[in-house]
């Protein structure tokens, strides 16, 4: 029994090594507590800053946010107690999908109690044998593991790359009896964005389906905030589903998808995710409820949000940083040559009271090593000159930051 005890230990040591964990050995940079750090926040000039928080549009500590997500729990108690399928669910559930629904201009919206488990239950609801699945080769983990665990067959393109796609459904359309095209709407890695025009027009012309996950475009990308279609200026019921969360833009936690009346209403008695997990805790609703209306009377705030991405994305590249493929929208890397490299600046960020974690193996590719800048409305152009500068000098100005790609 020791023996296969410790075959176990060696076997996830072994594989913590292979998946990078020698270089967090010493000044690890994950799972650091935030809220120590905000303790100790006089200790530097510029006070403690965080570069790794959702908090797109400044509403994670927004006294009216706060004070539902407390009314919620003196009126409902502390959780919804059950799948809302069969052990009922509360009022708030319904009013908040019913304005999120009417914000995005769509039939229905469904929630779930985690964004991660709605794109793998959506997934798994659609996809059978003698169906195909098409994904964008960047496209989110839970779209990846969705897909995988599915009977259909599998087909990846190359990241937003909508030409190869089109040439893959023209070879493959026509052996299956349904095709699902999944992508994201801003890329969470990379804050690029899908040519959302051309992909409907290629959906469309071979009759496919398309899953967008908007999980960092809404509250984004629009004018107001409603994602891709407002960024583009499409009528949102050309999208058969959309995936959102709620632990972006509406600073709380859980999932959802958004489509045709009839379609939600379906997926509430045959969604795996929604059916045998317990229903978002009423805080919870009351708190996005919240950040929604704060959202539709302060649109403001993705003014905010965009100009203070596109300061940060214009200075960095002027600053000679790799900023890849980001168009300046909520998120932007900064890619490094050297998973080391790039471990070595988050220290010397954080040691300046600035905490933007590393990215150097799970989700990216392997040789594209990066720190992932989430910009906010909350933070000021002071606050962007600051990480800039910090930055520049981490890294001494080497060839790994030098910025690939032309400036816009």
């Amino acid at each position: 029994m020791e023996d296969k005890k410790s075959s176990f230990v060696t076997f996830a040591e072994r594989f913590f090594r292979l998946g990078g964990g020698f270089l967090v050995q010493e000044d690890n940079p994950y799972f650091v507590a935030t809220d120590a750090l905000e303790a100790r926040s006089d200790e530097w000039p510029g006070g403690y800053l965080s570069m790794a928080h959702y908090d797109y549009l400044g509403l994670l500590n927004h006294p009216d946010c706060k004070t539902a997500a407390k009314d919620a729990i003196d009126q409902h108690g502390t959780g919804a107690g059950a799948s809302r399928l069969v052990g009922g669910e509360r009022l708030v559930h319904r009013e908040f999908e019913r304005d999120m629904a009417d914000f995005l201009g769509v039939g229905g919206v469904l929630t779930m109690i985690s964004g991660y488990l709605t794109n793998i239950s959506v997934i798994g609801l659609l996809m059978h044998n003698k169906d195909l699945v098409i994904v964008d080769e960047l496209a989110h983990n839970s779209i990846m593991v969705g897909v995988q665990g599915v009977k259909a067959d599998v087909a990846t393109y190359q990241h937003n790359d909508l030409d190869e796609l089109d040439r893959l459904l023209s070879e493959k359309r026509g052996q299956y009896n349904r095709v699902m095209i999944c992508t994201e709407g801003l890329f969470s890695m990379d804050g690029d964005i899908t040519d959302l025009p051309k992909l409907l027009e290629i959906k469309e012309r071979h009759d496919a389906w398309l899953l967008l996950d908007e999980a960092h475009s809404y509250g984004v990308l629009g004018p107001t905030g409603r994602g891709l279609c407002e960024h583009f200026g499409i009528e949102p019921d050309r999208i058969e589903l959309s995936i959102g969360t709620l632990s972006k833009s509406f600073a709380s936690a859980g999932g959802f998808v958004a489509g045709n009346a009839k379609v939600i209403d379906w997926m509430r008695y045959g969604i795996a995710g929604f059916i045998y997990s317990v229903g978002l805790q009423p805080a919870t609703v009351a708190s996005s409820h919240q950040a929604l209306k704060i959202l539709r009377a302060e649109p403001d705030r993705v003014t905010r949000l965009r100009r203070n991405s596109k300061l940060f994305l214009r200075k960095a590249r002027e600053a000679g940083l790799n900023t890849g493929t980001a168009i300046g929208e909520a998120v932007v890397p900064v890619l490094f040559d050297s998973p080391l490299e790039c471990v070595q600046v988050a220290k010397a960020l954080m040691d300046q009271g600035i905490y933007a974690p590393p990215v150097i193996q799970i989700g990216i590719p392997k040789d594209l090593p990066r720190i992932r800048f989430f910009l906010s409305a909350s933070h000021s152009e002071e606050d962007i000159d600051r990480v800039i500068q910090a930055v520049v000098q981490a890294s001494g100005g080497s060839h790994a930051v030098r910025n690939r790609l032309s400036a816009e």
